[in-house]
């Protein structure tokens, strides 16, 4: 019986791992039929995705009021953008914080201006060329992958856009892996925790839901969270060296 037992044994310590890694064992997202009509029915770690913002609205992004309920100058300066970095700003929309953190970042840096909508991504491409900014690159996207090379980029802002991920899990191990050895991922989220933001309930994140989703992944630490924003946190998270 003992060479049997060894067996039964050394067989469960090769298929318990497997098991544990087959995505089949436990499915990392779930669709329900009872939603918020404006999410997608999808949900990641109890959190519903919201639906993706169109091309057509993009002039809702110009519009004149978003510097009063953002306060984008306060946003760059919270990031501590320093000359001669690259800079993806993913979801990058219209342009409006890519164009701005060209001229921080100046000639020896770049900004990966990254979207999974061709039409965003030229107008961002028309507006770059308008202001004579060399330093913005394009990137088309897609759902699963930023398209940003392994080990190049010192910052990664996502405003008001990862809630609308379809893939977030997928997204941030991509995104993680363009990041250089302490390179950073700034998420700006409306607060939910606030309900006197006037945003809805699905494109708005707590801090807590971030933090939980960010804890997946280990190789990043959470380095703060600034609430100084009128209607946003921007909560930073900092890729670890490798010992």
């Amino acid at each position: 019986m003992r060479p049997f037992g060894i067996s039964i044994f050394c067989l469960l310590a090769v298929l318990l791992p497997l098991a544990a890694d087959d995505p089949k064992a436990k499915p990392r997202y779930e669709t329900r039929a009872d939603h918020d009509p404006d999410g997608i029915g999808k949900f990641y770690l109890n959190r519903e995705i919201a639906h993706v913002m169109g091309h057509q609205a993009a002039g809702w992004l110009d519009r004149p009021e978003r510097e009063k309920e953002e306060d984008p100058a306060k946003l760059l300066k919270a990031l501590d953008i320093k000359p001669g970095m690259v800079i993806a700003d993913i979801g990058a929309g219209s342009g409006f914080h890519t164009l701005r953190m060209a001229p921080l970042v100046g000639e020896k840096g770049k900004v990966l201006a990254v979207d999974i909508q061709k039409e965003m991504i030229d107008l961002v491409e028309k507006r770059a060329k308008e202001k004579k900014l060399a330093n913005v690159e394009t990137v088309l996207s897609t759902e699963t992958d930023p398209k940003l090379p392994a080990g190049t980029v010192d910052l990664i802002i996502l405003v008001d856009v990862y809630h609308e991920f379809s893939h977030p899990y997928e997204m941030t191990e991509k995104m993680i892996a363009a990041l250089k050895p302490g390179g950073r991922i700034a998420f700006v989220e409306f607060r939910l925790e606030d309900p006197k933001v006037p945003i809805k309930l699905v494109h708005k994140m707590t801090e807590r839901q971030v933090t939980l989703e960010m804890e997946q992944f280990p190789e990043m630490s959470h380095q703060k969270t600034d609430k100084s924003l009128p209607w946003q946190h921007i909560i930073l998270f900092e890729k670890k060296a490798k010992k």
